[in-house]
């Protein structure tokens, strides 16, 4: 065990439960139709519990989301892990994109849903703000470390595409909607290259 390890703490196990329902119930109904009793009844743990983790629905929200972010950070870093190559790891993206398109987000992009019900600044809308930024950067450094053309344009372009998959995904069905997701950006990082 390393001195990081031993300094940060596991999440309990009750924390655990509560972030998993919300996750769960958050996704599939949406965040404002699920009340706290709900999200702690199916987690079988107590309100003081929910409270001590979390200090209340936002703060459970705020770790929802947190959990999609890392969810889609460990993508690129899977994807880093098995190629050091810029355009290998772009068709890695796509490609685990379009999985997660078919596979995980089969009811939308969890922060544009977020977005909806959050139109108001606040600490959610920073989150997503945040979140999107990352996104954003991240394939605009792998655009531009590739050697394409208008990475900015790319990173922008791949962005977009994302967000409508995930929305059509659902809307059209994800065996429609992940292939051409995945042709789509692979067209618009082909037209790109120098």
């Amino acid at each position: 065990m390393t001195t990081t390890d031993a300094a940060t703490p596991r999440p309990s196990p009750a924390r655990q439960r509560l972030l998993q329902a919300a996750t769960d119930l958050f996704y599939s109904e949406g965040i404002h139709s699920v009340g706290v009793d709900r999200i702690i009844d199916t987690a079988g743990v107590t309100r003081a519990t929910m409270y001590k983790q979390f200090q209340g629905k936002e703060g459970l929200v705020l770790a929802y989301l947190q959990g999609e972010d890392e969810g889609l950070r460990s993508l690129f870093a899977q994807a880093a892990q098995s190629s050091d190559d810029p355009d290998v790891l772009l068709d890695l993206v796509v490609q685990g994109i379009a999985q997660d398109i078919r596979d995980r987000h089969t009811r939308g992009c969890p922060f544009i849903n977020a977005a909806a019900e959050y139109p108001d600044q606040g600490p959610v809308r920073e989150l997503i703000a945040e979140h999107r930024e990352w996104f954003r950067g991240t394939l605009e450094q792998l655009a531009t470390a590739a050697g394409l053309r208008d990475a900015n344009e790319v990173a922008a372009a791949l962005v977009l595409l994302r967000d409508a998959a995930l929305v059509g995904g659902y809307l059209d069905g994800q065996a429609r909607v992940a292939p051409a997701f995945a042709r789509t950006a692979r067209e618009v990082i082909a037209s790109h290259q120098e």
